[in-house]
This record gives C-alpha cells, sequence and structure tokens, in this order.
C-alpha cells in the first residue's frame, strides 16, 4: 500500500490490505484528472461501480471592455461588456449601479476548445446621461470555485451638450420697465460660447450668459431664447415674458357691403395682458352685441347699416377701440332735421343728407310748381358734396322771403333700389341784437373784476390782522403820530391850525425816509433809535400794540398837553411836552417836543434859554434839526439862522414852568390829544399814535 504508479506520479493507492481498502490519491488536481474512475480487482476479475471526479475550475478575474473609464455621449445608448473566461464550471456574472445591483444584463457562454472550461460574457444596456458622469458600474464573477466571486469595475465619463435653465426677473413686468434674462448652463465639456435671438432675430449684442433689456409688448407674443453650444452640440432654451400691456389691435374689422336679408359676420381680434374683455356695441348705444371677436348680424336690413365699436378691456391696463362700418344696401335714407331755420332777408339753406349704399344716382328738389336737380333757378340754387359718410345736397335761397316760411320742400333721392322722399319746412330764426349781446358781455365781465377785487381787500385785511407773536432782536420801536384836520375848525384855535400843520410838514420831511408800513397809511411817523446792543426782547404787548382814534374804546381817555406858553418875563419861550401819560406807550418810546414855526412866533421866542444844555446821559442817537436851521420864512420856518440853535430829537432837562390844571389832566390850551373814537372829533387836531414791534 502506499505504492505510486510510475505513469501517473501525481496519483498514488492508500489503504490497508487487511481491511480491503484501496483508494486513490490524486495531488494537485488538473484539468485532465476530471474524469471517470472505476477500481478493478484482476485476479478476481471484480470490478467497483465507477466514480466521476469532477474538477473545478474558477473563472479569471472579470474584465469590462473600455476599463478603467469609459467615455460615452449623453443619449446614445451603449452596453457595458463583462467577460470571465476559463471557468469550469461557467461563471456567473452581476452588474452593480453605485452598488446597487442591476437587472436586464445579457449573459452568454463559450467552450473552449478543451471541452471542459467556458467563458461567459455579459452584456449591460445604458443610455447614458449628464446624470451619470463620474458614476462606477460593477462587473461581480463567480462559480463553484470561488463562491465569493471576483469583481471589475468602470467609471464613466458621459460627455453633453450644454443643460440649460433660462430665467426672467422680474417674471411679472408693466411694458416699457426693464428684465434681466439669466441662462445657466453645464456641459461636458466645456461652453464655447452663447447667442440669444428673441422671436428668431439673433440680438447681436447679447454675448454673455445675461441679457439686460427694456421690454414691450413683443416679448408676450415673441419667444426670447438662449444657445449655449460647447464640442459635443449646442441646447437653445427659449421663453416669454409675461409682460402687463394695454389692448392692441392684432385683426382690424374691415368695412363690410351686404345686401338687405343678408347674415354678417365682423372680425375684431385684440390681444392684452392681463386677459382682456372684449365687446362689441354699435356706436351712440351702450347695449353689447357680442363679447367674442366676431360680431354675427343674421338677416341684416337697413336699420342695422352703421358704425359698429369693438372695444378692449385690459383691467387697470388700459382700453382700445376700433370702429367698422357696416353698408346694407337699400333704397336712399334721408336723415336730415324735418325743420330747418333761416333769417329774414339773409341768405338760408335747406340741407338734404343721404346716407345710404349705395349712393343716389339722383336727386331733386320741389317746392310749389318748381323742380330743381342741380345749377340755380331765381333765387334759389341746388348745391351736391360727398361726404364720408353720404351725400349732402343744399338748397340755397337767397334773400329768404315771408313766403318762403309758408312752402313745403321735398327732397327725393333714387338709387337701384329705389327712391327715398323726406319734406323739409323752413322757419324764421329770431336775431339776438348785437347791443344786447355786447352788454350783456360788459356786464359780465364788471362784475367778475368787480368780485376779484372784493376778494383781494377782504384777504389783504384778513393778512393785516394776522401780524401776532414777534421777537424783537433790538428794541426796535416805532411811534407813530398821526394829525387829521377836520372839515370844520374852530374860529378860536386858527393859530394852533397854522403851527401844527407847519411842524407836521418839517417831520415829513426829516422822517420820510423811514416810511416803511404803507398799510397803516401814516401822516407822519417818528421812529426812534435802534438801541446799539443786541439782545432778545419779548413785547408783553404780543408783538403789536395799537392806540388808534378809530377804534372803539371802553370809554373816552384824553391826555391834553400845552405846548407854548404865554410870555412872560424872559420873553417867549418853547415848552416841550412832558412824557406822555399814556401808561402803555410810556413803556416803550418818548417822543421828544420840537419846535413849530409860524408868522405868529418870532425867531427869538424859539430860542433856548442861555445855559441850557443836553443832559450828558441821554444816549439815544439823535436826529439833527441842523440842515433845517437856515431854511427861511418863506418856506415856512422862522427866519434868522442865528436866532435858532440845534434842536435833537430826544429829551431836553431845562427849568420850564409848571403846567397849569386845565379839564380832566389839567393843562393850558390845548394843542394836541390823544383821543378815542368817543372823543371829541370837533377838535382842531386829533393824533394817533401807534406802536410797532
Amino acid at each position: 500500500m502506499g505504492q505510486g504508479l510510475k505513469a501517473w506520479p501525481r496519483y498514488r493507492i492508500v489503504g490497508t490490505a487487511d481491511s480491503g481498502q484501496y483508494n486513490l490519491e490524486i495531488r494537485d488536481a488538473e484539468l485532465s484528472d476530471d474524469a471517470v474512475y472505476e477500481c478493478q480487482a484482476t485476479e478476481a476479475a471484480l470490478r467497483s461501480r465507477r466514480a466521476r471526479l469532477t474538477v473545478l475550475i474558477p473563472p479569471e478575474d472579470p474584465t469590462i471592455d473600455g476599463a478603467p473609464e469609459i467615455l460615452l455621449r449623453a443619449g446614445t445608448p451603449y452596453n457595458l461588456t463583462c467577460r470571465a473566461r476559463s471557468a469550469k464550471p461557467a461563471a456567473t456574472l452581476a452588474w452593480f449601479r453605485d452598488g446597487l445591483e442591476q437587472d436586464g444584463a445579457v449573459t452568454s457562454t463559450e467552450l473552449l476548445a478543451d471541452g471542459k472550461r467556458e467563458s461567459t460574457t455579459s452584456l449591460l444596456p445604458i443610455t447614458p446621461s449628464e446624470l451619470d458622469i463620474g458614476r462606477v458600474f460593477s462587473c461581480r464573477s463567480s462559480n463553484e470555485a470561488v463562491p465569493a466571486g471576483k469583481e471589475s469595475s468602470v467609471r464613466l465619463n458621459v460627455h453633453h451638450p450644454p443643460t440649460v435653465t433660462l430665467s426672467i426677473q422680474p417674471q411679472t413686468v408693466q411694458e416699457g420697465e426693464r428684465v434681466v434674462f439669466t441662462c445657466m448652463a453645464t456641459a461636458n465639456p466645456e461652453i464655447k460660447g452663447y447667442r440669444w435671438a428673441k422671436g428668431g432675430v439673433i440680438i447681436e449684442e447679447a454675448k454673455e450668459n445675461r441679457y439686460d433689456t427694456q421690454v414691450d409688448y413683443t416679448f408676450f407674443t415673441e419667444p426670447v431664447s438662449c444657445e449655449v453650444h460647447n464640442d459635443i452640440g449646442s441646447t437653445n432654451v427659449s421663453t416669454l415674458v409675461d409682460v402687463h400691456f394695454a389692448p392692441r389691435i392684432v385683426v382690424d374689422p374691415k368695412p363690410t357691403v351686404t345686401d338687405i336679408g343678408s347674415d354678417v359676420t365682423l372680425t375684431c381680434v385684440w390681444s392684452g395682458n392681463p386677459p382682456l374683455t372684449l365687446t362689441w356695441t354699435k356706436k351712440e348705444s351702450n347695449m353689447v352685441l357680442s363679447n367674442s371677436n366676431q360680431l354675427y348680424l343674421k338677416s341684416v336690413t337697413q336699420a342695422d347699416a352703421g358704425q359698429y365699436v369693438c372695444k378692449a378691456i385690459v383691467p387697470r391696463i388700459g382700453v382700445g377701440e376700433r370702429e367698422v362700418t357696416l353698408f346694407v344696401n337699400g333704397p336712399p335714407i334721408i336723415s336730415s332735421e324735418p325743420v330747418q331755420f333761416a333769417v329774414r332777408g339773409d341768405r338760408g339753406k335747406v340741407e338734404c343728407f343721404i346716407g345710404s349704399t349705395p349712393p343716389p344716382d339722383r336727386i331733386a328738389w320741389a317746392w310749389k310748381e318748381n323742380i330743381l336737380e342741380a345749377g340755380t333757378l331765381e333765387r334759389y340754387t341746388v348745391e351736391r358734396s360727398n361726404t364720408g359718410s353720404g351725400v349732402l345736397s343744399t338748397l340755397t335761397i337767397n334773400n329768404v322771403m315771408d313766403a318762403d316760411f309758408q312752402t313745403r320742400y321735398n327732397c327725393t333721392a333714387w338709387n337701384s333700389f329705389g327712391p327715398g322722399t323726406a319734406i323739409i319746412q323752413l322757419e324764421e330764426r329770431e336775431v339776438l341784437p348785437v347791443g344786447i349781446i355786447a352788454g350783456a358781455t360788459i356786464g359780465a365781465s364788471i362784475l367778475l373784476i368787480s368780485c376779484l377785487l372784493a376778494l383781494a381787500c377782504f384777504l389783504y385785511r384778513r393778512r393785516k390782522g394776522s401780524r401776532k407773536d414777534v421777537t424783537l432782536r433790538k428794541l426796535d420801536i416805532k411811534v407813530e403820530t398821526v394829525n387829521r384836520e377836520p372839515l370844520t375848525l374852530h374860529a378860536d384855535r386858527e393859530e394852533d391850525t397854522a403851527s401844527v400843520s407847519t411842524a407836521t410838514r418839517v417831520m415829513k420831511a426829516i422822517y420820510s425816509s423811514f416810511k416803511d408800513d404803507v398799510d397803516l397809511k401814516q401822516d407822519l411817523r417818528c421812529d426812534t433809535i435802534d438801541t446799539r446792543e443786541e439782545y432778545e426782547l419779548k413785547d408783553p404787548t404780543n408783538g403789536y400794540y395799537n392806540v388808534r382814534a378809530h377804534e372803539e374804546r371802553p370809554a373816552s381817555r384824553s391826555v391834553l398837553y400845552g405846548d407854548y406858553r404865554a410870555p412872560g418875563p424872559g420873553g417867549p419861550r418853547f415848552e416841550p411836552r412832558p412824557p406822555s401819560r399814556l401808561s402803555h406807550s410810556s413803556g416803550y418810546a418818548q417822543l421828544s417836543s420840537y419846535p413849530r414855526g409860524g408868522p405868529e412866533f418870532p425867531a427869538e421866542a424859539a430860542a433856548a434859554p442861555p445855559g441850557t444844555a443836553v443832559p450828558a446821559g441821554d444816549t439815544s442817537s439823535q436826529l439833527s434839526y441842523e440842515n433845517y436851521a437856515g431854511v427861511g420864512v418863506g418856506v415856512g420856518f422862522p427866519g434868522p439862522t442865528a436866532a435858532f440853535p440845534p434842536y435833537r430829537l430826544g429829551f431836553f432837562r431845562r427849568a420850564y414852568e409848571p403846567y397849569e390844571a386845565v379839564g380832566k389832566f389839567g393843562g393850558g390850551a390845548t394843542r394836541f390829544s390823544y383821543t378815542s373814537q368817543h372823543s371829541d372829533y370837533g377838535q382842531r387836531f386829533q393824533q394817533r399814535m401807534q406802536t410797532h414791534v
């Protein structure tokens, strides 16, 4: 036992003779060992049952055509091929995509020349797309020799034309606004360029992936397209823009001529966005005949002839309409007024309008025993003219008479369908005289101007009364004294009149440049001097304190001053007015006295007493009278210059004698009075003091 067989060195018999076991051992089995074996006892002429030895051969590593990377074209079908060779038994092939087993593979086997081994081929059909770029497909082969199997893989590289997405921003726009088109694309290999078009027409200025433009209604019907190309091919994507626009005519309705009894269809097509509403109506009628693009009229008559309106409405955007005329052939239709007018003695006209289809071949006028188709007959003339909607025949009457208003005029027209007749009466028209018309016009104009002037005065007074809340920057207070002379003067005060009038004229001459408040209509204004230091002061009278002689006051207040004294031992002398005793005016301004010249006051009477001087403590600016010192008597001033020393507008402290008490407030002869409306207007002079801020 254990002896080898010389002819088969890999074979040997193993076992024990005592037990009668004779086993055949084969080392390093080969395909040639695949056979049928039997054990024979030659001496005993015995044979065992046959034993089949099968040798298993694992397949070679599977191979995939084109591995490790296959270049494919998107959209083109392709078969992935996997082969497993020299397997016994034949290998089983399975496909996987990214780890998931795929169905649909077609498998075939081929027996090799030795008759024992087989090769297996598997085909997996695919249609690659740009989504398969970089995707991995695996092929696994297995048989009984390698149950776990062997595996090979391949990576896909898919070339495809550009994949394009076209977007619009904003998506909804009004006509005339701007939009941006963006063309987003991916491709393998890389993109070579972009091309834009609108309605099939290339947009030369657009070369990049963005196109910015101003849109109109055409973008709603003509798509914008973006074409992207690479080495594989090109992709074109287009889109329409949601443009809101007013109605625009697409198909214009056309005039139609038809016969009586025929059916007629009028067509009118509009475009608009948002969707429009369309209506058909007859002109000068509100009845809607149709809401579609077509108006259908059945068995038309001459009454159906005329103009029809096709109207389109886009809500909140706009309205559009078109008119179309329907002509219905028939006898003439005369549409003139049955009563017409003319002026006696003037030229009159009687008109006959024929608007039917076809136009009249003949038109004749008949009145009394006269018939006239054209030309002139005595005072009558017939003229014919064509208008856009018919024929107008006019009978002109020269020098209209009474008999013409008693006559009936017959207008008859004929065409191929028959005649048409109208009876017209002429009546007299009253003429309004030209004088009445002119007078009414002038009166209306005067009334209008008066109203405008009254309104202007009202606004002016209202604006004057609204001045309040004024803040002072400087102590700029203006005191105004207005003198009025009544028509009736007292006989015992004639001297004062001359004196005050002279002083008034002097003050007007000095302060004429300061008259800037024309609203107050002042006769005299005295302005106090602004303070030199600038500070804020709030007027307690709220900006405007006014004492007027013409306003209503609760009671009469009069302050009487004696401006002159009788000659004393020291000679005539000028007496300045003491500060006003009015409670409100004393806190804002003081008006110093001034000389009054006149024939009754000699020069020496106005001179200042010796030794009298202006106090040095007066810090107010002073307006000098020096410029007037040399004026002669001829102009109303005192004579010699030497007799009048300079006087200044200010306050003088002199040893004057006290005033004598007169009346309510005391004093001597009355010179000026500050009085209210209830005071005596028979006074020689009345003064009004106004304080302005």
